[in-house]
């Protein structure tokens, strides 16, 4: 039986689409058990979906040719080496929706594409389509949504200063649940450093406590 999903774990939906957990909730009036999650591409909605459903196996008979066994699977970036392929897999996938472009030194012409979204309505997936970008994934910015711990976090966002850009700060602020307003790039990178200097001291405290 497959554990249930935790907190800022990282889910893949067998279409491709790439979500974060929330958390786990109860209907209020039946007690069911139920996910909230969101997405890590805009509009970075947030679902809800009955914890059963969440992990249900995907219906062989209507999708015969897929290969993903379950609904959602969860993506273990730090998995040992023998994961490494699938670790691959899970960066291109995080690549192709994320949706906001890199900063280059130089200007490139990103070609626009269509990709389908799930729009989740009550049990039905809804598909509509959507202009986005092509987005590069800094392999520090998949460690830093994967860290266990606010301090590991601030380490991680500490070697990615020289490089990081607008797109993967949104990405990181989605993941702790904040908002970090336009500006320039130093402004940003240091709010979000300062809040999670603030996550980890409460953090610290709990432990000790």
């Amino acid at each position: 039986m497959r554990p249930n999903p935790s907190p800022q774990e990282i889910y893949r939906h067998f279409k491709g689409n790439i979500y974060q957990i929330i958390t786990l909730a109860r209907h209020s009036e039946n007690g069911m058990k139920m996910v909230v999650y969101q997405q890590l591409y805009a509009p970075y909605e947030v679902y809800v979906r009955p914890l059963e459903m969440f992990m249900s196996k995907i219906d062989a008979r209507k999708y015969p040719n897929e290969t993903q066994v379950y609904r959602f699977e969860r993506i273990d970036i730090r998995g040992e080496e023998n994961a490494w392929a699938k670790k691959e897999s899970s960066a291109e996938t995080l690549t192709r929706v994320l949706n906001r472009g890199k900063k280059d030194s130089a200007p490139v012409l990103e070609e626009q594409k269509t990709v389908i979204l799930q729009v989740e309505t009550n049990d039905k997936e809804v598909q509509i389509s959507k202009e986005e970008e092509d987005f590069t994934l800094d392999q520090g910015l998949v460690e830093f949504l994967d860290a266990d711990t606010y301090e590991k976090k601030l380490q991680i966002l500490s070697t990615l200063h020289s490089r990081i850009t607008d797109a993967m700060i949104d990405t990181m602020a989605v993941s702790l649940d904040t908002e970090v307003k336009e500006g320039d790039i130093e402004t940003r990178y240091n709010e979000i450093k300062n809040c999670l200097m603030t996550m980890e001291r409460f953090e610290c405290n709990r432990l000790r406590s």
